[in-house]
């Protein structure tokens, strides 16, 4: 059985991470995923483990570790074996938790070592099916015209929904009133059933909805538009009159701080081979996702990305007084 200490012990004496580490890895990998499964992060982690089999040589496992917004399983991956053994995949609450939790027991990302980003998507804004406006203009007026009677789903503080609420609040310069649930589902359910207005949804959990017509769609969070049939018509939130209006949710890989550097290569050579599998791609491109096949896809670039992002949403989060903890 590999062993993280003999790892490092060969590093300092042979000089040679990929001798040190060769046998990485020898047994299956758990990737924690920090929330429910059937979510959009399960589903993502679920595909990737897939894609992970053959680079790897071994089996992936996944465990859902759930709670905090994300922050449970993500501690539980801080505090691993730096073995290579326990890996996390999570989203843009990587970056966002440290000003969310204000007591938070890890370090983002100076507790992880960033093995390189997965995806990015946008979310999608959608409304009860009752509504009476049809377009992002009409839906803008009614805004206006109701302010904080409006109520603002999502699926819970931390959530994907609720940073991309926070940043639609801010650009509408119009607070409106959220309401938190325990989870995606929950919310739509009650969206779709007229208890609440409107939600931003990532697209992977949206679009099925879009597709069945029982919400209605006003724009997407991103620059660009979606090439998916369900949101041909859907333009940008920017383009409909929230200028340069663009919030993605993006999903890393990482590892406990101290994960040796040939276990750390080993891992972003398998990940670059699981993006660039057929299947892998349609599944994402299918759920409204595009695989990151840029700089990102290495280490330090992650890294740097993150701690950006850390910084962008720090401001937003600070500036509405809402935090987790």
């Amino acid at each position: 059985m590999n062993n993280p200490w003999r790892c490092v012990a060969g590093l300092a004496l042979a000089g040679s991470a990929t001798l040190a580490c060769a046998d990485y890895p020898d047994k299956p990998v758990t990737i924690v995923v920090p929330f429910a499964a059937g979510g959009p992060t399960d589903k993502i982690a679920r595909d990737l483990a897939e894609a992970l089999r053959k680079p790897l040589g071994q089996i992936v496992i996944i465990d859902n570790t759930i709670g905090a917004g994300g922050t449970i399983g993500a501690a539980k991956v801080a505090r691993a074996a730096p073995d290579g053994y326990t890996l996390l995949v999570s989203h843009i609450g990587m970056a966002t938790a440290p000003a969310l939790y204000r007591k938070l027991s890890y370090k983002v990302p100076e507790d992880f070592e960033t093995l390189g980003l997965i995806n990015e998507a946008p979310s999608v804004l959608i409304g009860r099916p009752s509504m009476a406006a049809n377009s992002f203009a009409e839906l803008r007026q009614w805004i206006a015209a109701n302010g904080a009677r409006v109520n603002l789903a999502n699926a819970g503080l931390g959530s994907a929904s609720h940073l991309c609420g926070l940043m639609f609040q801010s650009a509408l310069k119009t607070p409106l009133t959220p309401v938190p649930y325990k989870g995606t589902a929950p919310a739509m359910t009650d969206l779709i059933g007229g208890q609440v207005d409107v939600m931003c949804e990532q697209a992977v959990n949206a679009v099925p909805q879009i597709e069945g017509r029982k919400v209605k769609v006003y724009g997407i969070t991103s620059l660009q538009r979606l090439p998916l049939p369900a949101l041909k018509e859907a333009p940008t939130l920017s383009e409909a009159g929230l200028k340069d209006f663009n919030v993605q949710v993006w999903h890393g890989l990482y590892a406990p701080k101290g994960t040796p550097p040939a276990v750390v290569a080993t891992l972003n050579t398998a990940l670059r081979a699981a993006l660039k599998d057929p299947e892998l791609i349609k599944r994402e491109e299918a759920l409204g996702l595009t695989v990151v096949n840029d700089g990102r896809l290495d280490p330090s670039a992650h890294r740097k990305f993150v701690e950006a992002e850390k910084v962008r949403w720090a401001k937003v989060i600070r500036d509405a007084g809402e935090y987790a903890d």
